[in-house]
C-alpha cells in the first residue's frame, strides 16, 4: 500500500506555502493580522473534504480554526495543535527580519516558530487527502490565536477537543538539530506592584516611602529564589515606576516569569510569589498572577508516541533524538497534563525564535513532512 515514504515531496511549493503566512503579520494581540492567516489556513484545506469551523475569542484577539478532516467520524483520533501568532512587531518584515533565502536558511518573522511546522502538518494531510487514503485515526487540527501569550483565551478549548482524542501531536519547532521535544518547564506569570507614599526629593525627602525602593528589595528576594539545580528559574523583566526624577516614587510595578519542572515546585514557587512583601514602613504590596502553564513531564504516553515516532523516522532515513528538558513552554503542556499522549517540536528545524535571525532550514522539509505525514497514517 502507498505510504509516507511513496508520497513525492515538493518542498518548493511547501515554501511557498510557508512563505504566504510569513509574510502576513500576525503578532498575538494583532487580531486582523491573525485572522488573515486563519483565513489563509482555511484555504490549504480546499478541495479534501475537511470542514472548517471558525469560532471567535475576544475584540482583542484573533479567532480559533477547527478543522475536522474526517467529518463522518466520531471516535478517538489525532488532534493537531497548532498556533497562528507570533511575538514579532508589525515593521519585522520589513525591517529587521525580512523574508529571505540565504542558501538553506529561510528568514522570516514566526517562519521558524511556528508558521513552518503549521504549514507541514496541513501538507501532510494534503498528500493523504488527493491520494485519497484513509487514515487509520481521524485528524482534527486546531490553529490557535494566543499561544505567545500563554493561550489565555485558547486553554479551554484545547483541553475541551483534546479531552475526546488519542493522541496530539504538537507543531512547535524542532530543537538542536531536528531533536523531538518530549518534556518542557511550566510556566508562572506574575504582577507585583508597591504603593508608597509621593513627596519632594528635595525640601521633604523624609515625608515620602519610595515604592522604588521598596520594589528593589523585592526584586532581590526574587532573584533569590533561583534555584539552578531542580530547575527553577526566576526573572523580573518588566519594571516600571515613579512619576519625575525630583519625586519620591508613590508606584512601582514588575512582572515576574517563572519556571519550574514538577507540581510540587510549581506550588511551592507560587506560594513565595505571593508572600512576597517589603519590609518598609507603609508600604503596601500586591501580587496577582498564577500558573499559567503546568509542566509537560515526560510520561508513558510520550515515550510511546515518540518510540513510534523514532521507527517512523528511520524508515524515513533518519534517527529522531529527543532534546533535553524545554525551558520554553507550549500548548502541549495542557495535553500531557491531562495524560494524552503528546509528541511535541514536530515543525521544522532552525534557530533564532523570537529573535531577528529566526529561520528554518530548507533541507529539513522533506524530512520532517514525511514524519508528520508517517504520523497520521500509523499511529492507530
Amino acid at each position: 500500500m502507498p505510504s509516507f515514504l511513496d508520497d513525492r515531496i515538493d518542498s518548493d511549493s511547501i515554501l511557498e506555502d510557508i512563505r504566504s503566512i510569513v509574510e502576513i503579520e500576525s503578532p498575538s494581540r494583532d487580531a486582523a493580522g491573525v485572522n488573515r492567516v486563519l483565513e489563509s489556513i482555511a484555504r490549504f484545506f480546499e478541495g479534501t473534504g475537511a470542514v472548517c469551523d471558525r469560532q471567535s475569542t475576544t475584540n482583542t484577539l484573533g479567532d480559533i480554526l477547527r478543522v475536522r478532516c474526517d467529518p463522518t467520524r466520531n471516535e478517538p483520533g489525532i488532534l493537531v495543535l497548532s498556533h497562528m501568532d507570533t511575538v514579532h512587531p508589525i515593521g519585522a518584515l520589513a525591517s529587521k527580519l525580512v523574508y529571505r533565502r540565504e542558501g538553506d536558511r529561510v528568514y522570516g518573522p514566526g517562519i521558524y516558530d511556528m508558521k513552518g511546522g503549521l504549514v507541514l502538518a496541513v501538507a501532510a494531510f494534503r498528500r493523504i487527502a488527493q491520494a485519497r487514503r484513509r487514515t487509520p485515526l481521524p485528524i482534527t487540527f486546531l490553529f490557535t490565536p494566543d499561544e505567545e501569550l500563554s493561550s489565555p483565551t485558547s486553554r479551554g478549548i484545547i483541553e475541551k477537543e483534546a479531552v475526546a482524542q488519542r493522541y496530539v501531536l504538537v507543531t512547535e519547532p524542532a530543537r538542536d538539530g531536528g531533536k523531538i521535544v518530549t518534556a518542557r518547564k511550566g510556566i508562572g506569570a506574575f504582577v507585583i506592584r508597591a504603593s508608597g507614599q509621593p513627596a519632594h526629593a528635595g525640601s521633604n525627602p523624609d515625608k515620602g516611602r519610595s515604592a522604588i525602593i521598596a520594589m528593589a528589595e523585592i526584586v532581590l528576594a526574587i532573584e533569590s529564589l533561583n534555584d539552578h539545580a531542580r530547575g527553577i528559574t526566576t526573572n523580573v523583566g518588566l519594571i516600571g515606576g515613579g512619576t519625575a526624577r525630583n519625586t519620591v516614587a508613590e508606584e512601582c510595578t514588575i512582572e515576574v516569569d517563572l519556571r519550574f519542572c514538577d507540581r510540587a515546585s510549581a506550588r511551592e514557587m507560587e506560594a513565595k510569589i505571593n508572600g512576597l512583601k517589603s519590609s518598609r514602613h507603609d508600604i503596601e504590596t500586591t501580587v496577582t498572577g498564577k500558573i499559567t502553564r503546568p509542566p509537560f513531564a515526560r510520561d508513558h504516553g510520550v515515550d510511546l508516541v515518540f518510540n513510534r515516532a523514532a521507527a517512523i523516522a528511520r524508515e524515513i532515513g533518519f534517527t529522531l533524538e529527543s532534546a533535553p528538558l524545554v525551558g520554553g513552554g507550549s500548548d502541549g503542556n495542557f495535553t500531557v497534563e491531562m495524560s494524552i499522549p503528546t509528541l511535541d517540536g514536530l515543525g521544522v528545524d532552525g534557530d533564532g525564535a523570537h529573535t531577528n535571525h529566526e529561520h528554518l532550514l530548507f533541507s529539513s522539509i522533506e524530512p520532517r513532512s514525511r514524519l508528520m505525514q508517517g504520523l497520521m497514517e500509523r499511529l492507530e
